[in-house]
């Protein structure tokens, strides 16, 4: 880990499958760090005061003018706001697209029952807060690329990040984050070997 300036608040090695909530105060920095690279990281934000308001995916699309996220975009909400200000990326390719894993979709694409999957990383984390399965909407997937063909035709491909590439998000209000460590191991979002990632959240 490199010498990071500030006051550090949480440091933190997510195992793959497991997940993390936290409410990132105004101002904070949250970095993400995929440690052995091709980690897909699914990733949930809400207004901390009144989580009714949340990320929301086709204005953080339309807003930033690209499918993909990276350094200088933000995270809108359903109200245009920002929440998340991505200050530093050193993978490039963050997706929009491809929603969460489900037990259910597992099973319809892979014919596998009963998968550890997002969604439930996202249930447990948010029932911590009161939030259920209606407060889970098409979320940020970190490290994961999913590239749209001329055709319209998408799929999730090979990551591109490497072993220590981070992504770096400044609070732009409090937000309630929430992330789940991808255990997905039926397509390549996580090469197909889920790994460990690492949080950090501090204060300048």
């Amino acid at each position: 880990m490199d010498n990071l300036t500030g006051t550090i608040l949480e440091n933190r090695v997510i195992p793959p499958g497991a997940h993390w909530a936290r409410v990132v105060a105004q101002g904070h920095l949250l970095r993400i760090t995929d440690l052995e690279g091709t980690q897909a990281v699914d990733f949930l934000c809400y207004n901390a005061a009144d989580p009714a308001e949340r990320y929301n995916a086709a204005d953080t699309m339309k807003l930033n003018g690209s499918i993909f996220l990276s350094a200088g975009c933000r995270l809108y909400s359903d109200m245009a706001r920002p929440l998340f200000t991505i200050l530093e990326d050193t993978c490039g390719y963050h997706d929009t697209l491809g929603g969460c894993c489900s037990a259910e979709s597992n099973f319809v694409r892979y014919g596998v029952k009963d998968t550890p999957n997002c969604r439930d990383n996202f249930l447990h984390a948010l029932a911590a807060f009161g939030l259920g399965k209606k407060d889970i909407v098409a979320n940020v997937n970190f490290f994961m690329y999913v590239p749209v063909q001329p055709d319209g035709r998408m799929a999730i491909a090979d990551g591109r990040s490497k072993a220590g590439d981070f992504v770096e998000l400044r609070a732009e209000t409090d937000v309630l984050s929430i992330l789940s460590n991808c255990p997905q191991i039926y397509n390549p979002c996580n090469g197909f070997r889920p790994t460990p990632i690492r949080v950090i959240v501090r204060v300048l």
